[in-house]
């Protein structure tokens, strides 16, 4: 797609076909649809055919991609040689002046070249060249009922062509030749689609770049008939799940799994924007994309290729480039109507000239100037470029926008709303306090046995509390099992019996319930332990920067109002609302909406009603939770880290298009007179119009290294 009424075209299109929710994408190229019934899939790729686009095929697993050269750089060096030479006359004949023996030579050259028919010659590969592609896609898009780009540059070019054949034809003189005008014409709109094109590409290198570390090579592990493993390479598309890989030091992971043998460290940061590489063991997971530093692993694949946490990224980034802010809409309602109104306004410059200054060839070029000019394409990159940039950015940093109009509602943000368990708490236990309660163990001993029994246990407190207190040698136990909801029970070879639980265990033995952890041996309370959820490291600096913003914060919590108001205390935050059911925080965080624009920071899980009911749902998320729906913004690993970051990415964004509209919207108020002015010829035009594109795309890709924090 080359402009914002190619993606109408196609919208148009699909809708006549019954489609829904189509979103179309020009700055990456996707189209996506749902189908309320059958789709016919031959019948929708040659209608798209049919109005001049290609719909490319899905690659063969294990093939080769051979990119062919841009087309509008096929183009363009077709053209460029006939057009050079259709210039030559003016710089020959300026040589010549000033040269005395072989001037006259050049002299001869320029005339020559500027004879009628040698320009028609020149002139007509190039003309057909372009009307082989700006008078085709004009065509098919005028019959579609959505003239395009196209129609200017081929009716600006035409009248040119036409004009000039008409003074070759009647032997009308020089005045009435306009070939180099023309082929200037043709050749420098195939030059600025080809920059477009290139600069659009550069806005989607980020997810390219993500789209690239999908598809790597894969060591499948496999048995032979003598039970003896064998190594076979084959691309990670090919890999199911249940599959066993070998992944060696320095090698790419090539799908989601499970360690199964050995210990690694990896390098996250294509998928977490974390540099710091992070320790693998055993029943770990892995994040297909993810990079071994060091070490090797056996691991079983969790995820076909397609299903894969990375494949998820991807296909979020582009969901969200396909959506179109509000802010859009009344560019796209603008470029639906700007090629007629154009061609209106290049008629009515012609006329008005013409009645004016009573001369066929001033005129006729200024309306060619117009045509060529006018820039539809501005008006429908703002948005798809900053966008693309934008999420592209934000994707490489670890935060996934769903839809692009989270990007527009962070603007108005005033207030942020924090769950605290696992969002401004790590969920990883400390120690607070502990205590022995019989004088017949040391503390030491007491360690021990608390240490021996939690390490068995899969309770976040006992393993939090194992890790804390682990030892090098534990009580051997004949019988060890943990009971739901009351904690784990072992047995020694003497018949002793200990215990390390909740308040169930100990209830006849102590009426005092406030504690996390008791340990009981043989019905004798030996102790109790107290654990605290640790605050996150980068909470208390993350909202002193929503402060300084002027963003008011509240934490909303199940957990008890003491412990509310101890996190409230240590972190910053202005407002506490504690003991909520998760009924009762859709209620809040309705009320906190229809106060102010609001955002909400949570787990995702039992925040989801939240999550969805607030202006902005943000969701703290493991790369291996990306499935959640409700958030908005999903933020992996880092904590809160990156909440400071997607707010700034919304804002800056959001200016960014704001930039871009305004760019689009006041050339094309300016350019259009000053060529029905007559102060630009056709040729300059073009050049113009070309370059405004990439004003737009440059101004764009300031967001992958523009200070948003």
């Amino acid at each position: 797609m080359s402009c914002s009424t190619c993606a109408l075209t196609i919208s148009k299109y699909l809708e006549k076909k019954g489609l829904q929710n189509i979103k179309v994408s020009l700055a990456s190229g996707d189209v996506s649809f749902d189908t309320p019934g059958q789709l016919d899939r031959v019948q929708i790729q040659k209608g798209i055919q049919d109005l001049g686009y290609t719909v490319a095929k899905e690659d063969i697993p294990g093939a080769p991609v051979k990119r062919p050269m841009n087309k509008h750089l096929r183009y363009l060096f077709f053209c460029l040689p006939f057009t050079g030479v259709l210039l030559l006359p003016m710089p020959l004949s300026y040589l010549a002046g000033g040269l005395h023996g072989s001037g006259s030579r050049l002299m001869e050259i320029a005339h020559g070249l500027m004879n009628p028919w040698v320009q028609l010659l020149l002139c007509l590969p190039v003309y057909i060249a372009g009307m082989n592609f700006y008078g085709r896609s004009a065509i098919k898009s005028i019959l579609n009922g959505l003239p395009n780009m196209n129609v200017l540059i081929a009716a600006g070019a035409t009248a040119a062509f036409l004009y000039s054949l008409t003074g070759t034809i009647f032997h009308l003189g020089p005045a009435y030749l306009f070939y180099e005008t023309a082929a200037t014409i043709i050749t420098i709109v195939f030059l600025g689609y080809y920059i477009e094109d290139a600069s659009v590409r550069t806005t989607q290198r980020a997810l390219n770049g993500l789209a690239r570390s999908q598809k790597t090579m894969a060591n499948m592990i496999a048995f032979d008939d003598q039970h003896q493993e064998q190594i076979f390479p084959l691309e990670n598309t090919q890999l199911r799940s249940g599959d066993l890989v070998l992944i060696r030091s320095g090698e790419q992971v090539p799908a989601d799994g499970k360690i199964l043998w050995g210990e690694a460290t990896v390098n996250e940061a294509l998928l977490t924007g974390e540099s710091l590489p992070v320790e693998k063991k055993a029943k770990d997971t892995l994040v297909g994309g993810s990079i071994l530093v060091s070490g090797t692993v056996k691991v079983q694949v969790t995820a076909a290729a397609g299903d894969s946490v990375l494949a998820g990224i991807v296909q979020l980034v582009k969901q969200a480039q396909g959506e179109k802010p509000p802010i859009q809409q009344l560019a796209d309602k603008i470029s639906a109507v700007f090629v007629p109104v154009v061609l209106g306004l290049a008629i009515l410059t012609f006329i008005t000239n013409y009645i004016y200054w009573q001369e066929l060839t001033p005129s006729l070029m200024r309306a060619i100037a117009v045509l060529v000019i006018a820039c539809p394409c501005a008006m429908g990159l703002a948005t798809p470029a900053a966008i693309a940039v934008g999420l592209g950015r934000a994707a490489r940093q670890g935060i996934l926008f769903r839809n692009a109009r989270s990007l527009e509602s962070f603007k108005n943000i005033r207030q942020v709303v924090f769950d605290k368990t696992g969002t401004l708490t790590t969920g990883d236990f400390s120690i607070s306090d502990w205590r022995l309660t019989d004088d017949s163990i040391t503390e030491a001993e007491f360690r021990e046995i608390t240490f021996s029994l939690e390490k068995y246990s899969t309770h976040p407190i006992a393993r939090s509390i194992a890790g804390k207190w682990r030892q090098k040698n534990a009580l051997p136990w004949t019988k060890v099992e943990e009971l739901k909801g009351l904690g784990m029970r072992a047995q020694t070879k003497t018949g002793d019996i200990y215990q390390a639980g909740s308040h169930k265990i100990a209830a006849t033995l102590t009426s005092d319930d406030s504690h996390n952890v008791y340990i009981v041996r043989n019905d004798r309370l030996l102790g109790w332990i107290d654990v605290k959820d640790t605050i996150r490291p980068e909470s208390a600096s993350v909202i002193q920067g929503l402060h300084k913003k002027g963003i008011h914060t509240i934490l909303l919590s199940g957990d008890r109002r003491t412990a509310c108001l101890q996190v409230a205390e240590e972190t910053g935050i202005q407002q506490v609302i504690a003991e909520q059911t998760p009924a009762q925080k859709l209620e809040q965080i309705t009320l906190l909406t229809a106060q102010a624009p609001t955002a909400m920071i949570g787990d995702g899980i039992n925040d989801a009603p939240a999550l969805a009911r607030a202006t902005i749902g943000i969701s703290m998320s493991e790369a291996s939770q990306l499935a959640m729906q409700t958030a908005d913004v999903v933020l992996i690993g880092h904590g809160l880290q990156q909440l400071p970051l997607a707010l700034g990415l919304g804002k800056h964004t959001f200016g960014t298009i704001r930039q871009n509209l305004f760019w689009a919207f006041f050339y094309n108020i300016i350019a259009i007179p000053v060529a029905a002015l007559g102060l630009l010829t056709p040729a300059l035009a073009a050049l113009v119009m070309g370059l405004s594109d990439v004003v737009l795309v440059v101004n764009s890709i300031r967001l992958y290294v523009k200070k948003v924090i």
